[in-house]
């Protein structure tokens, strides 16, 4: 689906399928192990999907849209890799598969990211590849990781477990170019609060 310049402003952006571009697809690809069992959610034409099953385990392919699913699989040309399970529906809804280790979440404008880590975390993923909460580029969320307070940043980055980040302002003399470079695992931020 492509926008109109007079798309509403309530689109509900994880609705839409929208392909990335190649880099993105590689920057996950290179995160991804030959032992992983992975989860991808929002797997629009499963053109990622069917490339991550080259070098992993597994993959479960969740989406949402049945029709791109539909069209996709009408392709006679299309071949699927024997360890990809292709499943229609709702992710916010679907219960996960028990033996995931690893989740790809490629969906910038997501508006459930603490769902789905928390469903991700509660079946014993390791790890989640995502740029859902920068909204650019591709980063590893370690899922079972201890996570800081917020209120214990005294300065710095943040990126907290319901999806939130930014930076948490403090004295201008204590900001260094380590600081900086410092992005804190964080829990109830003040966007957790409202």
């Amino acid at each position: 689906m492509i926008l109109s310049e007079t798309a509403p402003n309530n689109v509900n952006w994880e609705l839409m399928w929208a392909p990335y571009d190649e880099t993105t697809y590689r920057d996950v690809l290179d995160l991804i192990k030959p032992h992983d069992i992975v989860l991808d959610i929002g797997a629009g034409d499963l053109r990622l999907a069917r490339r991550m099953a080259m070098t992993c385990r597994w993959v479960y392919a969740l989406e949402i849209q049945r029709a791109f699913l539909d069209q996709v699989c009408s392709d006679e040309s299309y071949q699927f890799p024997k360890n990809l399970t292709v499943q229609p529906g709702d992710a916010r809804c679907m219960p996960f598969p028990e033996d995931v280790t690893t989740g790809v979440l490629l969906m910038r404008h997501c508006d459930h990211f603490r769902l789905y880590a928390d469903k991700l975390k509660a079946v014993g993923a390791k790890d989640l590849i995502t740029n859902a909460r920068w909204r650019s580029g591709v980063e590893v969320i370690h899922l079972q990781s201890e996570r800081m307070p917020y209120w214990q940043i005294e300065m710095g980055w943040y990126a907290c477990w319901c999806g939130a980040v930014g930076f948490k302002p403090g004295k201008v003399e204590h900001l260094t170019p380590e600081l900086e470079s410092v992005v804190h695992e964080a829990v109830n931020c003040p966007r957790c609060e409202n």
